[in-house]
């Protein structure tokens, strides 16, 4: 009996053994992939079309943080459902640094509170690596539009016999809400009108479809210069520097009106820490560099790095907000 009790440790044992060395092993090789990565090119989703706010900034950061990356950064438009789809092929995705994603505050803070949600959480269900720009939205028209200011706006949205719509980058963007927003503030009435990225919205506003957009700085800023479009008014608190003549809604009969938006980069769920903190030093060293950083703002975007768990708390405390703004004004089903 006691012979048998012996083999049965043994057995134990060798059964044991292995195992625990294997996951003692684990760090090593986590640490082992971190030393070596990237070793090859690295894929930035990014889920909306190409020509639209999100990917104009994606190409603005790519060259820089490919080059403090090592390894080129290959851009992939995936758009739909708001940036919905992108984010659920980034949270199928392996967590070794080759797929990440630039995120909207749409995507992050906003369409978990539509109608619909999302199969997602954006509060756990994604590694946070740092916060990207932050800006404004800025209304505008086509520039033979008989719509001269942001009062003519609301007029003609208040107009029986006048049909006023706007389109956005998607449901869910702050594009759309602040569309939204502004209808309750004002009393005025305006069809939403959905788009897969701020370029096809444009497109559609260029060829008279549609009467205006609350578009991203980076989408509007070069076809305002431009003289195609015309701003009415800015989404943020303060005016752009880039345009300092154009009017917030806040100063223009909407006290404390504000709707920002923020692209951010996330990766799949799991990643290894050490994988984490290098993927975002080269963020922020991207971030940083002055020519980067002067050729996004002028665009209007501001470079807003941060560490994986500021971006954390922002993603949080944005989805309270919008969240508390969406039950407010009653959203229907789109």
């Amino acid at each position: 009996m006691r012979q048998i009790h012996q083999n049965q440790r043994r057995s134990f044992f060798q059964i044991l053994a292995p195992l625990a060395l294997t996951l003692l092993g684990i760090p090593a090789i986590c640490n082992a992939q971190a030393s070596t990565y990237p070793n090859k090119p690295i894929r930035l989703i990014v889920g909306f079309a190409p020509g639209g706010g999100a990917d104009s900034a994606a190409r603005i950061l790519g060259p820089k943080l490919g080059e403090k990356m090592g390894q080129p950064i290959v851009i992939e438009n995936r758009p739909g459902a708001g940036g919905n789809l992108a984010s659920e092929q980034l949270l199928k995705a392996d967590p070794d640094g080759y797929t990440l994603m630039l995120t909207t505050v749409g995507s992050m803070a906003i369409n978990p509170h539509m109608p619909g949600g999302t199969s997602f959480n954006p509060l756990t269900d994604f590694t946070p690596l740092s916060q990207g720009v932050t800006f404004s939205n800025i209304l505008v028209v086509k520039a033979d539009s008989p719509i001269k200011n942001l009062s003519d706006f609301v007029a003609a949205g208040k107009n029986k016999d006048e049909f006023v719509t706007f389109g956005s980058s998607g449901n869910g963007s702050t594009g759309h809400l602040a569309g939204e927003l502004l209808k309750a503030r004002a009393g005025m009435k305006g069809e939403h009108i959905n788009y897969k990225g701020g370029g096809p919205a444009m497109t559609d506003l260029l060829g008279g479809n549609i009467t205006a957009i609350f578009a991203s700085t980076p989408t509007a800023v070069p076809l305002i210069e431009g003289g195609k479009i015309r701003p009415l008014a800015v989404t943020s608190l303060k005016r752009l520097p880039g345009l300092p003549n154009v009017l917030t809604i806040a100063e223009q009969g909407y006290p404390g009106y504000q709707a920002l938006n923020w692209y951010a980069f996330i990766a799949p769920p799991k990643m290894n820490p050490e994988l984490v903190n290098k993927i975002n030093k080269a963020i922020v060293a991207t971030l940083k560099d002055p020519g980067t950083a002067e050729r996004l703002r002028k665009v209007d975007l501001e470079p807003s790095p941060s560490t994986p768990q500021e971006l954390s708390n922002t993603v949080k405390s944005e989805y309270e907000l919008w969240g508390k703004l969406i039950k407010n004004i009653n959203l229907p089903r789109q």
